[in-house]
């Protein structure tokens, strides 16, 4: 494992903070593979949601302080929006953005951490940085599912596991789990999908359409980035329902569709994180878990220490996570 050297300082809006528990993200898998295309910032640390105690912070910071827990997240919070830390590692320089949880110490934007109650379930605590705000987000604020929509989940990792779980809540009929992995749709069952459909194993257009019925379904979400997904789900929905792109696919593999139905209502858009707002969305959602309302323990499937993150990493690639996976930092 390699051990880095921290920033000398503190700039304006920064947060050193020791992380103490990260999840792993699909994203994590794609800027590994350059999905997004060339990167030009390697060598970089990774990882974008977690939980961290706050060790001390830097100039003109005002919404954590010393002793704080918070939750770390990529989108946008409270707080200076900080510049990216630069590390060191053998002498070299090793860059970062301004969220990084893949490391056991980790200088942070202000706007990156929500403070959250000392007597938090903290590996709960860490999947509301992304799985399960993105995932209640792709809901509530692009899907924009009413009571009784139909509506495909097409990939039940992480954050498709709470999409599903945020459909059930807002009482949406049928939900429609589809991945390539049992573990997965048994645990979708679990978060309130009403049928689930293996698509290594059944032509999933079909099984959608015998569920949904012939004129579509009103919400295809998909969590695969794979384009051959994107352009059924948009013909699988209704004249003037919704296609919700929450993964992005593989830079330079371009999506084909009829687009003369966006001119007559049918939606077709892309997801950023949910649009969530993580001052507001995190307080609220750790309330209803608190209070019962949220299976948020049971999406934790795995769990490794840091030291076997590539493990992990490899397991999760290989489809052998079916929840979520925790890397806690040892001390």
């Amino acid at each position: 494992m390699a051990q880095l050297e921290l920033p000398v300082s503190l700039e304006a809006g920064q947060v050193l903070v020791k992380v103490l528990y990260s999840g792993i993200c699909g994203s994590q898998l794609g800027e590994i593979d350059g999905t997004k295309g060339e990167d030009k910032f390697l060598p970089q640390l990774l990882g974008h949601e977690g939980v961290a105690r706050v060790l001390t912070v830097g100039p003109g910071v005002r919404h954590v302080k010393d002793g704080d827990t918070v939750v770390m997240h990529w989108r946008k919070g409270r707080g200076i929006d900080a510049v990216a830390p630069k590390y060191t590692w053998d002498g070299r320089a090793v860059n970062a953005s301004s969220l990084t949880t893949f490391n056991e110490y980790a200088v942070i934007s202000e706007n990156r951490l929500t403070p959250i109650a000392a007597d938090s379930d903290l590996e709960v605590a860490a999947l509301y940085g992304c799985a399960v705000t993105t995932g209640f987000g792709v809901v509530l604020n692009n899907a924009k599912l009413k009571i009784g929509e139909s509506v495909v989940v097409y990939g039940a990792g992480g954050i498709g596991l709470n999409i599903v779980q945020a459909a059930a809540l807002v009482s949406a009929y049928p939900i429609i789990a589809v991945d390539l992995h049992d573990a997965k749709l048994r645990l979708a069952l679990d978060m309130g999908a009403t049928r689930v459909i293996n698509a290594s194993r059944e032509d999933a257009v079909r099984a959608i359409t015998a569920i949904g019925g012939a004129e579509g379904v009103d919400c295809f979400i998909d969590n695969t980035g794979v384009p051959g997904v994107i352009e059924a789900g948009y013909r699988l929905t209704k004249p003037q329902g919704r296609l919700v792109l929450v993964s992005v696919p593989r830079k330079g593999n371009d999506i084909n569709i009829d687009s003369l139905p966006l001119h007559f209502g049918r939606g077709l858009a892309g997801s950023h994180g949910g649009e969530a707002r993580p001052e507001t969305d995190i307080p609220r959602y750790q309330n209803l878990f608190r209070h019962g309302r949220l299976k948020l323990r049971e999406l934790i499937t795995d769990r490794f220490p840091l030291e076997q993150i590539n493990t992990a990493i490899d397991k999760m690639r290989n489809g052998a996570v079916a929840g979520r996976c925790l890397i806690h930092m040892q001390g």
